[in-house]
């Protein structure tokens, strides 16, 4: 996983996730999977037993497989969406659960996920399902990123105190994360109609850099800057 898909993973931790399988072997495999990423996992081994946990703990996201004994996965969500259609359902299936392709479409599905199910596809098909509910943050490093919704950089979840115009030149450092940053560039959207001197360029990046925790930002000569490269 690289960092931006670990700071929406990490994000999990926020909900509480219902996992549906009559298989034993397979259920345990997965809880715990998600155990290592959420803060609350229900189980069940079936669709009653799965719609009575879901009217007891109202989960954030219901994964289920499709085909069980007795009533099957579709029931169980028909029966969940008759009054609910906010909580995130993502159902397991295989190839062969195509005759259940209608019913899926009908009921408002968020994501499938295919058998046979590894932590990667599993993961992944969550993250898909949770869709805009997770924040799509601008990842520096490991333990150091921007918050788009905040608007806020932190380091260690602790925010970092920046101006207006510090936090949009990292923006702008991001968004051109693989190339060179040209003065051209800083001047038309971080300085905007005023003009930016070389001193004053100087004396901002000096000033930024001395409020950042980690080196973020790599000189060009003559040229412009870049993201710095870091693994910390």
């Amino acid at each position: 996983m690289d960092n931006k898909t670990d700071n929406l993973l990490n994000q999990f931790k926020n909900y509480t996730i219902l996992c549906v399988e009559d298989e034993d072997g397979i259920r345990k495999r997965v809880v715990n999977t998600l155990k290592y990423y959420f803060k609350d996992v229900l189980e069940a081994s079936n669709a009653e037993e799965g719609y009575e946990l879901y009217l007891e703990y109202k989960p954030d996201i219901i994964l289920s497989d499709i085909e069980m004994p007795n009533k099957n996965g579709i029931y169980m969500v028909k029966k969940i969406r008759e009054k609910d259609l906010k909580t995130i359902i993502i159902m397991v299936t295989a190839y062969s659960s195509e005759e259940y392709l209608m019913d899926l479409i009908n009921l408002n599905i968020n994501q499938y996920v295919l058998k046979p199910i590894y932590a990667d596809n599993l993961l992944n098909g969550i993250i898909k399902g949770l869709g805009d509910k997770l924040t799509k943050n601008l990842i520096f490093s490991n333990n150091c990123y921007f918050d788009v919704q905040k608007h806020e950089l932190f380091y260690n979840n602790e925010e970092i105190t920046l101006r207006k115009r510090e936090k949009d030149f990292l923006i702008l450092l991001y968004k051109n994360r693989n190339q060179v940053l040209t003065y051209y560039q800083i001047e038309e959207y971080i300085w905007k109609d005023k003009s930016m001197s070389m001193t004053a360029l100087k004396t901002f990046i000096k000033e930024l850099r001395q409020k950042l925790p980690i080196e973020l930002i790599q000189n060009i000569s003559q040229t412009g800057y870049k993201l710095a490269n870091t693994n910390s």
